[in-house]
């Protein structure tokens, strides 16, 4: 059985980590506003930029650790805002290849400033920066393991 003390200490770093990962998504989300994308929106026009030309959905949910349906969601607005189009693969007819389009190129470049993230990650040092990136890593990698999700996830 486990101390007591110890499972609050884990619990209010997971609220501390749930609050960060909150308040930061609320900047991201007001800064995206502007140019009239989401975060998730975001987050699929920086994938497809990161994998390269021939991007499937499944690749997309693999770097986003999101579920197919959540993703395929999503990829469906943006295919109705026009940021992103589906070709069928010409070799294998039942692989879908997501292509950013010229709307959604502009999309990510104008999101790629990320200035609101800069801004609140300039309170930290280069070495308390190098020090969360490892924590993080390691929180990421035992969720997964406690997921049963293995593997390397691509990124960062």
């Amino acid at each position: 059985m486990k101390d007591s003390s110890v499972e609050d200490r884990d619990y209010k770093l997971w609220v501390l980590l749930s609050q960060a990962k909150d308040a930061v998504f609320k900047a991201r989300r007001r800064e995206l506003s502007q140019y009239g994308i989401t975060g998730e929106q975001s987050k699929v026009l920086f994938s497809i930029h990161a994998i390269g030309e021939r991007v499937t959905p499944a690749e997309i949910c693999r770097w986003q650790l999101r579920e197919s349906q959540t993703v395929s969601a999503i990829i469906n607005r943006m295919t109705e805002k026009d940021l992103i189009r589906k070709d069928k693969d010409l070799n294998r007819k039942n692989l879908v290849i997501v292509k950013m389009t010229g709307k959604g190129h502009e999309a990510y470049h104008n999101s790629s400033k990320r200035e609101s993230i800069h801004r609140i990650f300039s309170c930290l040092t280069e070495e308390e920066r190098h020090a969360l990136m490892s924590c993080l890593r390691k929180i990421r990698d035992s969720a997964l393991k406690e997921t049963g999700m293995r593997g390397n996830v691509p990124y960062p």
